[in-house]
């Protein structure tokens, strides 16, 4: 899962590392276009469907929250 996770956002954006990046929202690295491309990628890559109430940026600041929220949502089903 995370090799999957790490391709969709190098695809996203080739210019962060997102292995040593813990706040991606909070610090501004991604915006949110990037959270929208990146929530369509992540619906489509893991047959999931993040809703709105998920859009919250503990689920988005780093590679660990979004596995997290990946999880949770694969489980739900």
């Amino acid at each position: 899962m995370k090799e999957q996770l790490m391709e969709i956002l190098e695809e996203l954006r080739p210019d962060v590392d997102f292995e040593a990046e813990k706040q991606l929202i909070t610090d501004g690295v991604l915006d949110s276009f990037d959270i929208v491309s990146l929530v369509g990628s992540l619906n489509d890559e893991f047959d999931i469907e993040i809703q709105v109430g998920n859009l919250v940026p503990d689920n988005f600041n780093s590679i660990e929250g979004m596995m997290a929220l990946i999880e949770k949502l694969q489980n739900e089903d």
